[in-house]
């Protein structure tokens, strides 16, 4: 799924965290980076904004429960 225009980066953060399964980012070369990783949240986001807001990412997520959290932060954040 793309995500657009993120501008709470530690909610975003903590509604990754609450999900029972992966999520993945994926990149622009189609790597896939765990976004459950402390890591690789920093590593990515470094990358991916400037600015304080995420224009667009395309994340994936293998349970229904953990989409269901995604599309419920986009759609009230």
């Amino acid at each position: 799924m793309k995500v657009q225009n993120i501008t709470d980066i530690d909610k975003f953060f903590k509604v990754v965290d609450s999900c029972s399964g992966k999520v993945e980012l994926v990149t622009g070369e189609g790597d896939r980076l765990n976004l459950k990783s402390k890591l690789s949240q920093y590593v990515s986001m470094a990358n991916i904004f400037s600015d304080g807001v995420i224009k667009e990412l395309e994340i994936v997520a293998y349970e229904p429960d953990d989409i269901d959290k995604l599309v419920n932060f986009m759609m009230n954040q």
